[in-house]
């Protein structure tokens, strides 16, 4: 049996995935439409919105199946989100990928499969839309292009949610998403003693970016701003604009000293882009809050109120700056 491999940008789907505070919610009509559709239209028992998680699958809806979810190295719908078409398994007894697989050999039995990836607004794939059948099968070129446009409304409806979570200008977490995303982090930081550091930022002199190059150009200032702190960053690190004009990151194993390392490297990256294309400069102040890790049996501080000791912080700063 071969285990699906890890798609090249996993941190980053990862991350789109649980801020859209999608898993282990209930299920939704808009969704299983989709998957009664699907069922009815290719004569399939079985038809899912799948996502997947770290390790596991997890079935936003699934018509003919009474699981909710199943380990990701043996699912098939781990193999559909590495590529950007239709994956499709004609016979899985008869394929030494899938042969010897349990899905295949005990139940639900599958000997036909065909998913199709479900992407987010960044382009990562966060699950499938997928058919299941106990007999080999074939689709034809029309039945792959509707199965396809299946799949187009079914993104459509997770970005919907996705926007709950995702700010529309930058396509970052919003303060939602950030806060979501935050507290996960902080428990496992706290279960595992990891050092943490939150830190709120603040453009400097924003008010006459606008003013003076108007608002087309203010926006295009805080979408390159959060480009750079795609690019500063790392992976693991947490960043969300919860604010017009003030972001928020949450950088897990950095001390303070590593935080303000990296802030510098943040400041030189956007003075950087300020002086090939503008004129005028993109500044920031910051508030740097290391986070005291309580007990592992001690519950997690408010993320709301550590952004808000951040941010005391980072007017501090800013009137110092002044």
């Amino acid at each position: 049996m071969d285990k699906p491999k890890l798609p090249f940008n996993e941190a980053e789907r990862l991350q789109a995935l649980h801020a859209a505070e999608i898993l282990d919610t209930e299920s939704e009509e808009r969704f299983d439409r989709l998957t009664r559709l699907a069922r009815r239209l290719f004569d399939v028992p079985i038809a899912l919105v799948s996502l997947v998680d770290k390790d596991r699958q997890w079935f936003k809806s699934c018509m003919g199946l009474d699981v909710r979810e199943t380990a990701r190295d043996i699912s098939f719908c781990g193999h559909t989100i590495l590529g950007d078409k239709a994956f499709v398994i004609s016979d899985a007894r008869e394929d030494s990928r899938f042969a010897d697989n349990p899905l295949v050999t005990g139940p639900p039995n599958i000997r036909f499969y065909a998913g199709y990836p479900l992407h987010c607004a960044d382009g990562s794939a966060l699950g499938t839309l997928c058919l299941i059948d106990q007999k080999p099968r074939e689709l034809d070129a029309e039945e792959l292009e509707v199965l396809a446009d299946l799949a187009t409304m079914a993104e459509k409806e997770l970005a919907a949610v996705q926007l709950a979570t995702t700010d529309e200008l930058t396509q970052i977490s919003n303060r939602r998403g950030f806060s979501v995303l935050a507290k996960t982090a902080l428990s496992l930081c706290v279960r595992n003693r990891i050092p943490a550091t939150l830190v709120v930022l603040d453009l400097d002199n924003f008010k006459p970016i606008n003013d003076q190059f108007g608002h087309a150009e203010g926006d295009r200032a805080l979408v390159t701003f959060a480009e750079q702190l795609r690019l500063t960053f790392r992976d693991s690190d947490l960043f969300g604009r919860i604010g017009g004009d003030e972001f928020a990151l949450l950088l897990t194993d950095t001390d303070e000293a590593q935080a303000h390392s990296s802030l510098s490297r943040l400041s030189q990256a956007v003075g950087d882009v300020s002086r090939e294309s503008r004129d005028y400069d993109i500044e920031f102040s910051a508030g740097v809050l290391p986070i005291s890790l309580a007990s592992a049996s001690e519950p997690v501080a408010d993320i709301d109120q550590l952004i808000a000791e951040a941010d005391q912080l980072m007017y501090q700063q800013k009137r110092m700056r002044r």
